[in-house]
């Protein structure tokens, strides 16, 4: 019993000793947790606070309970959100896996080391473009006298022109075709760098077993691949739940609500129409929403990860 007292003595002053000799290092990185604490956990935890209460985000405020929580779910609005979100990010998810797989799996088949690099700058150079230029951008696209119309009247389908953003029927489908022929840089990184982490001496025998072209994707590269793909499938999750921008920049929810999106209608209550208990209480189910997709992120995604290195 002594003795191990004084190991965990021993361990102890061990333990102080190397925290005195680093204490530089952790005090500099005091600034960055005040900062984390500050401006990310600060304000969720003021959000889940002020959502349940009727606060105008300055002098008004009175606990109302569940009621914004209740709200949210019978406001027709809010259900037309919720289902345009779950439309985009089913969507999203195809198109942000599926063709960002095949263009990795086109420059990783290029036998000629320097064309795989030409293309693989011209797949990134994107990524260096503000978001807002290319919604901007598409926005011009889909207007009336845009190329997409001028397009269709040249070989002759005149009749099919509109405005494309202020159609109803149209609108949700126009802003999920932006950024066609989709590719997304960071999500073809991922997957190329996937590819080429597979051992040339599998890709050898496959080819010796006759595993060549579309046969060999689906039995040994997407196998092989499966982390990085479960990676991008969830990253694409959330970014699509949390994502507004590109509503807000291309119809702002139009026409009608036909666009409307849970992020876009936290904004508006909260900064626009001065309800910012009610626009903390959506923002809130989102976060219950992100909290459970980045769980299973953290549990089975990094997991598999970690095991293949």
């Amino acid at each position: 019993m002594p003795m191990g007292g004084s190991l965990t003595a021993s361990k102890r002053r061990s333990w102080v000793r190397e925290v005195a000799r680093s204490r530089t290092l952790y005090l500099l990185l005091v600034p960055t947790f005040l900062m984390l604490i500050a401006f990310n956990y600060w304000p969720a935890i003021t959000a889940l606070y002020r959502s349940f209460y009727d606060w105008d985000g300055a002098f008004y405020e009175q606990f109302i309970g569940l009621e914004n929580f209740k709200e949210i779910f019978n406001d027709p609005v809010m259900i037309t959100a919720f289902q345009n979100m779950a439309k985009l990010t089913l969507g999203w998810v195809v198109i942000r896996l599926v063709f960002p797989l095949l263009g990795a799996e086109l420059v990783f088949n290029l036998r000629s080391t320097k064309a795989q690099y030409i293309y693989r700058v011209l797949f990134v150079v994107p990524m260096v473009i503000p978001q807002i230029v290319t919604l901007l951008l598409w926005r011009f696209m889909y207007g009336m006298y845009g190329p997409i119309n001028e397009f269709l009247r040249v070989i002759g389908l005149g009749h099919l022109a509109r405005g494309w953003l202020g159609d109803f029927d149209f609108a949700l489908p126009a802003v999920l075709f932006v950024g066609f022929p989709w590719i997304d840089a960071f999500n073809f990184l991922i997957f190329l760098a996937g590819l080429i982490a597979i051992p040339s001496s599998v890709l050898e025998t496959a080819l010796l077993e006759g595993a060549v072209g579309l046969k060999r994707i689906i039995k040994v590269d997407i196998p092989l691949i499966l982390g990085q793909i479960k990676l991008v499938v969830v990253l694409t999750l959330i970014n699509s739940i949390r994502e507004y921008q590109m509503i807000l920049v291309m119809t702002n929810g139009g026409p009608g609500w036909a666009t409307m999106v849970p992020g876009l209608a936290m904004y508006q209550n909260a900064f626009l129409y001065g309800r910012m208990g009610y626009g903390s209480a959506i923002g809130t189910v989102l976060f219950v929403i992100l909290l459970g997709l980045t769980y299973l992120n953290m549990k089975y995604v990094q997991s598999e990860i970690e095991l293949k290195a």
